[in-house]
């Protein structure tokens, strides 16, 4: 018979399964237990309610359902069922061999624009199952799309701004509260996302220098940051046109009282609010300007993020960070072949842009159709791209990415040396010809996944690599702790502002396009697209102006 652990939380008593085949050593998993009540019926576009104590016993072998949504584009993802009753919590430990000793607790939160993706999108299982350092890690679902993120000025007069962040808070005092009962430290909690579940992070982060007691301690964001792409208050043009699009595309009246919208809304069926979403969202998508998305309320985003990001009034924690070559070549126009396409891109994601600044990016980013600088040409012959997309893909990725995850590890050492560690990473490994370095193209390398293992010996290595720094970080606040495997790697070092470096994966390393496999790991001087990160941060500090009246 299978082996069942059990484990008495708050709501009562959750049993599991037990892993002995896939991992050195034995994991115990417990999945699909609910942290709130479902957001369902007259809860529908409400704030998140606590589950309440009991004593029922709930079979936690399944994963629960994903928000309703698309799945994610990046990775296969299992979990085929949808539901608005999605707001369930995983929690993963290697089979206990202390109970007494109390372990540290990784969360991780899923990446997908706000608007798709899963907690299966990472697999967390196999990250705890081959961790020289053991630790739980908890995985969980939130609400997305319009179900989690409807800004407009009618949703902040009814209190339902930012829910599906507000989710993410209410999960973490879950852990807090219920952590212990796995053998987990709620004193020793790093939070881990990629993407939107690093800008997440990135918000939570921020946020916490207003609270008493902070719900975590370390923080792992990949590809994400809180400055990332562009954050507008709730009442925004954008977000209110987007609003009254997505209302009428549900079946509200045009006719209909503000003050019933929201239980107009509460009453239709949920595969009508979700092609609604999708009809939103999809007419947004090219532009990059995308519905549903987290907003300044006063409250979870109670300022600009880069106002509090450089205000210096956050609270610093252990942070480990990067960014991919190729963060822009998932959203752009692989087929812009004219000048003028790069030139509308800009205009209409950034209408604030002034002409010199569109000169200023021309000559960072030179069209390789009129100038002698060719190095956003592209002489590879068969591949089904235009002449502008190498251009427009560097610069969007730097702009929505790149430079953000970089602000973040320059303001976090700025004004306090002395202030927790900074590690900083680039993602250098090319997945395909087209998309170079892409953005999620490092998801799993973090888990030691057996896909991935499974590619050649040196993929195995750069994963076992990424692996322990990441692992080690999780237990002990350094990448560089776990000494037993791969204890021949490069030693990650801090980033500082008078020396910044950063570790880079797979420089050269086209061995996933049948190249060479170049090197795993090494750290180099942090100058890769340095002037501009520079620019862009400029270019963010002139249009806070804007916004502020400044």
């Amino acid at each position: 018979m299978a082996e069942r652990p059990s484990v008495v939380i708050i709501q009562g008593t959750v049993v599991g399964t037990t892993d002995f085949d896939l991992y050195p050593i034995p994991v115990q998993s417990f999945l699909g237990i609910p942290y709130a009540l479902a957001p369902t019926g007259h809860r529908r576009f409400r704030p998140p309610m606590k589950v309440s104590a009991s004593s029922d016993i709930f079979d936690a072998s399944k994963q629960g359902p994903r928000a309703p949504g698309k799945p994610s584009l990046l990775v296969s993802d299992p979990i085929e069922e949808a539901s608005e009753d999605c707001l369930i919590v995983n929690v993963f430990r290697q089979k206990p061999k202390d109970k007494t000793t109390k372990l540290p607790v990784c969360i991780y939160v899923h990446g997908g624009a706000f608007n798709r993706g899963s907690s299966s999108m990472h697999n967390t299982a196999s990250m705890v199952g081959w961790s020289e350092l053991p630790f739980i890690a908890v995985s969980f679902n939130y609400r997305l799309g319009a179900l989690g993120f409807l800004p407009s000025r009618l949703s902040a007069r009814e209190g339902l701004l930012n829910l599906g962040l507000k989710d993410q808070i209410l999960l973490f005092e879950w852990v807090r509260d219920n952590i212990e009962s796995f053998g987990g430290n709620p004193d020793d909690v790093t939070l881990m996302g990629f993407s939107a579940g690093a800008h997440s992070i990135g918000y939570h982060m921020l946020r916490s220098a207003d609270q008493d007691n902070t719900l975590f301690h370390k923080v792992i964001m990949e590809s994400g940051s809180p400055t990332a792409r562009s954050i507008h208050a709730y009442d925004s043009p954008i977000h209110e046109e987007q609003f009254r699009q997505y209302v009428a595309e549900a079946g509200v009246s045009s006719d209909l009282p503000d003050s019933q919208i929201f239980d107009f809304l509460r009453d239709q069926p949920i595969h009508v609010l979700t092609k609604a979403q999708d009809v939103v969202f999809g007419h947004y998508n090219a532009s990059l300007l995308w519905a549903f998305q987290p907003v300044i309320d006063g409250d979870v985003i109670p300022r600009h993020p880069s106002k509090m990001l450089q205000s210096d009034a956050w609270r610093k924690f252990p942070i480990l960070t990067g960014f991919n070559g190729n963060e822009g070549s998932l959203f752009v126009d692989k087929m812009a072949s004219k000048p003028e396409q790069f030139t509308e891109f800009f205009r209409k994601l950034l209408p604030e842009l002034s002409q010199p600044d569109m000169s200023a990016l021309d000559r960072l980013y030179p069209d390789p159709s009129s100038s002698q600088n060719q190095i956003y040409a592209d002489s590879r012959l068969g591949l089904a791209v235009g002449g502008q997309y190498r251009r427009l893909e560097a610069a969007y990725g730097h702009y929505a990415y790149v430079a953000p995850v970089r602000q973040v590890a320059y303001l976090a050492k700025q004004s306090r040396p002395r202030a927790p560690p900074v590690y900083l990473y680039h993602w250098a490994l090319a997945s395909s010809v087209v998309n170079g370095a892409s953005h999620g193209n490092n998801l799993n390398y973090d888990a030691f996944d057996r896909k991935i293992c499974a590619i050649s010996s040196s993929q195995k290595e750069l994963s076992g690599y990424v692996h322990a720094y990441v692992t080690s970080f999780i237990c002990t606040g350094n990448p560089n702790t776990a000494t037993s495997r791969f204890q021949h790697r490069q030693q990650w070092e801090e980033y500082t502002i008078e020396d910044p470096k950063v570790m880079t994966f797979g420089d050269k390393n086209e061995e996933l396009i049948g190249g060479g496999t170049g090197s795993l790991a090494k750290m180099t001087s942090d100058s890769w697209g340095k002037a501009e990160c520079e620019f862009w941060w400029k270019i963010s500090r002139s249009l806070l102006e804007i916004d502020s009246g400044v």
